[in-house]
């Protein structure tokens, strides 16, 4: 993490992260302006970079910012006693509809980032998507009983296509809400649920016994 940034007041460093979040989201990489986002922090455009160095630096902090807050609180709350495979996937798909709920600037920001075709953000983005998405299929998948399973299957690529169904769910009904924002004021997470659960069958059916 960037020490200078970190050494701030929190209300500072909140003010420069919603500003920042809020523009980068609304615009992408290209087309967002650190003239605004110092505007809307009501920092100097020189302290801005004083801290991050340059707009790339600063996007990328935000990245790996939005990331660390989604990772731990998901981890935080995930229940390993559910060990069938699918009663897991259900429980991570429904942590994951209420963190983008309860943190909607920074799921936004984070799907924008994904989607980012700019070169050196967009390689660098992929780099650190590739790696998280490993390192928590790995943590989120410890200790579960696959004896469910068909005899012959590989484990590694059943938790690969159980991970994209599940990325995709989240990412569309986010897309859903950012182009009718009337349409989160509605969120029933009962509803959400009962959807995945559609899914889920389809996918017990093709890997399960």
């Amino acid at each position: 993490m960037n020490e200078k940034f970190m050494s701030l007041n929190a209300e500072k460093q909140a003010r420069i992260l919603n500003a920042a979040l809020e523009e980068f989201a609304k615009k992408g990489y290209k087309n967002a302006s650190t003239n605004e986002i110092v505007r809307k922090a009501g920092i100097s455009k020189g302290l801005l970079f004083h801290y991050f160095g340059n707009k790339k630096r600063l996007y990328l902090f935000l990245y790996d910012y939005a990331n660390d807050v989604f990772t731990n609180e998901f981890f935080n709350r995930l229940d390993y006693g559910r060990a069938d495979l699918f009663k897991r996937l259900k429980q991570m798909i429904e942590l994951k509809i209420e963190l983008s709920r309860k943190h909607p600037d920074l799921y936004e920001f984070m799907v924008c980032a994904t989607l980012e075709d700019v070169g050196g953000i967009k390689s660098e983005i992929e780099t650190k998507s590739r790696i998280s998405i490993q390192d928590s299929m790995a943590r989120a998948f410890g200790g579960l009983d696959t004896s469910g399973l068909k005899e012959g299957l590989d484990l590694r690529r059943v938790l690969e296509i159980i991970t994209w169904v599940g990325q995709g769910f989240a990412n569309r009904r986010l897309l859903e809400y950012k182009r009718d924002p009337a349409k989160r004021a509605r969120f029933d997470m009962r509803a959400e649920a009962a959807e995945f659960d559609t899914y889920i069958a389809i996918l017990k059916d093709a890997f399960y016994k």
